[in-house]
């Protein structure tokens, strides 16, 4: 058995579904229901509520951390048009006297450009933005401030709001970590969740986008080790009894397959602590692709995905072998997630939640929506598409039993478990 996707060309569902999803298409594209996710389980019997880390959510897709979730008029377009989750731009840690070791990733983005690009192993056509750019270019306490009134706006439509940050990461010639500044940032963090009534410990996505960029700093592979075996236990351990929910964002390095799995269970396994989840694995990176005038930068699209399941389906493997001391945490994935199709792709390998970035940068002609903003656009594409929606490929495997269904429902989290079931002799026999 190959390698590759596990789901057929074309869903085989019965007619009758089909055009019962083609008429809610059409439907909806001047606009979906408040409650879409009531509406598709009491219509088709599809529950798409599922969790981010530890944090339940009305349905699996959440906004990267980037440039579309950098100001407060997003987070509240998002929530209104029913995401079920946003990770909010990545911010640079400061120490108390507002130094910044890692400054030089504060760097405010001046163009992005969107354009389809052709995968180099499917040939198959998707969409990629380019961009030149880094983390939160403004101060920590500004970004507390907009962290505090981003958990505001999404509590008032049940949208999960997780912050991001990016901390100290020593070179080789570096003997030691910024202390102070993973203590202070990761306590202030902790601050505004508390002092905001957010219940349980304070969720946030720690950015490791300096082995994807082309940096120096990514040249070394035991380099890329030694952050993965300290730098979750360096944020964990700055809040008291580590009250930390802490999603490691584990990219695609510079390096081949092998040490990406390598990486992988290296974080799990030989870090001083184990993260609560894992989100995994945004941008490829090319060291002779021009933009802006300059040689190399990150890009998406079909490669992307096929890479990052690829990995995913070996790291499968290796689990159910009992190649792994421990289970795989949680899983959000992340790459070229452009249909409901790729998300029960992720699914199917664990991934219990999605987040995109590039789908919410489409032209408003890619999308079959008329009006609205372009989230909303999105998400009517990845529940209704008749040929590529969540709900289409949700039922795909109910008609065919991979999916356990009592009673007559099948549910996303389910789905996040097939690898463990029924898919089992798929990652086994794989090769």
């Amino acid at each position: 058995m190959m390698n590759g996707p596990i789901l057929p060309v074309k869903p085989l569902i019965g007619k009758e579904t089909v055009s019962r999803i083609e008429a809610d298409y059409d439907r909806f594209r001047e606009g979906m229901p408040d409650q879409v996710e009531q509406y598709i389980l009491d219509r088709y019997g599809v529950d798409v509520s599922s969790r981010y880390g530890a944090a339940p959510i009305r349905n699996p897709f959440g906004k990267a951390s980037g440039q579309l979730s950098v100001n407060l008029e997003q987070v509240r377009a998002d929530s209104k048009a029913g995401l079920g989750f946003v990770v909010l731009k990545t911010v640079v840690a400061e120490n108390p006297q507002g130094n910044r070791s890692m400054k030089e990733w504060a760097v405010k983005e001046t163009r992005m450009v969107v354009n389809q690009i052709t995968g180099k192993e499917t040939g198959e056509l998707g969409w990629n933005v380019t961009w030149r750019g880094r983390g939160w270019y403004g101060t920590l306490n500004a970004y507390l401030e907009f962290f505090r009134s981003a958990l505001e706006a999404g509590r008032t439509r049940g949208t999960v709001i997780v912050p991001s940050c990016k901390y100290h990461l020593p070179s080789q010639t570096e003997l030691e970590y910024q202390l102070d500044e993973y203590r202070y940032t990761t306590q202030m963090l902790y601050k505004v969740w508390k002092e905001a009534g957010e219940t349980g410990p304070l969720q946030m996505e720690k950015d490791f986008s300096p082995t994807v960029a082309g940096s120096g700093l990514a040249s070394q592979k035991n380099t890329v080790l030694e952050w993965l075996r300290q730098v979750p236990y360096l944020i964990k351990s700055s809040v008291p009894e580590s009250d930390v929910q802490l999603g490691i964002k584990l990219m695609n390095t510079m390096f081949d397959d092998k040490f990406q799995l390598e990486s992988f269970r290296f974080l799990l396994e030989e870090g001083r602590t184990r993260p609560d989840y894992v989100v995994y694995a945004n941008r490829l990176y090319d060291s002779h692709l021009k933009f802006l005038g300059k040689e190399g930068a990150a890009y998406g699209g079909p490669d992307l995905s096929t890479r990052n399941l690829r990995i995913l389906s070996r790291l499968r493997k290796m689990e159910i072998q009992g190649k792994l001391k421990r289970p795989i945490p949680p899983l959000s994935g992340t790459g070229n997630v452009h249909s409901g199709k790729m998300t029960v792709e992720y699914a199917l390998r664990g991934a219990e939640s999605v987040q995109m970035h590039t789908m919410f940068q489409r032209p408003n002609s890619a999308f079959g929506m008329r009006t609205g903003s372009k989230t909303e656009r999105a998400l009517h594409e990845l529940y209704f598409h008749p040929g590529e929606g969540l709900i289409t490929w949700m039922l795909h495997l109910k008609e065919h039993q991979e999916i356990d269904c009592p009673d007559g429902i099948i549910r996303f989290r389910d789905m996040a478990s097939w690898y463990r079931n029924k898919g089992k002799e798929y990652f086994l026999y794989m090769v």
